[in-house]
């Protein structure tokens, strides 16, 4: 189930807001400028599907975001717990750090935990199956993809060369909880 916790950035432990419910957690995060969608596949898709099968499944909405946004580029990747570069590709989302373009992901399968550092705040989006997040450029946030990682998700670029991360150099990240 998709979860929106807020904490004060100076308290990890204790959320000051707790919202489940998808409509509450998409006019939560509008605020701070964060979209938050819900997708329905045209067809169903499984993890291990062929890349072109998921795209093909939520061509419309791609397709969608693609006019309204301009990416130039969209594909799919796929997390399996039993990866062996799994460690790595966890340790290289977990510090602070925003991008020059937005970061736009949509949960095919499985999920990820983003946490957006913004006005004092702390907003912990745990995203699951369906869940379409886009973290606006500069916006400071991490990514935790879990110890055992297990998500398929379609990601959008308008830079060819994809995911640029400009670190802050902060150990808020190691303060907060994890995906786990």
């Amino acid at each position: 189930m998709s979860r929106l916790r807020i904490f004060h950035d100076n308290d990890p432990h204790t959320p000051t807001h707790t919202l489940h419910a998808h409509a509450d957690i998409a006019d939560a995060l509008k605020d701070i400028g964060v979209a938050f969608e819900q997708w329905q596949p045209a067809h169903p898709v499984i993890p291990g599907d062929p890349a072109e099968a998921i795209m093909a499944a939520y061509k419309s909405d791609i397709d969608r975001l693609v006019a309204a946004r301009g990416f130039r580029s969209v594909d799919v990747v796929s997390i399996a717990p039993d990866n062996p570069n799994r460690e790595a590709m966890r340790a290289k989302f977990l510090d602070e750090h925003a991008h020059k373009e937005d970061e736009v992901r949509f949960f095919v399968a499985g999920s990820g935990q983003f946490n957006l550092h913004v006005g004092g705040k702390v907003y912990e989006v745990l995203c699951e199956a369906g869940d379409l997040i886009s973290v606006p450029d500069g916006a400071t946030h991490w990514f935790d993809m879990g110890p055992q990682p297990s998500f398929v998700a379609i990601r959008f670029f308008t830079e060819q060369d994809g995911w640029v991360g400009y670190f802050t150099g902060s150990d808020i990240a190691l303060r907060f909880p994890r995906h786990e």
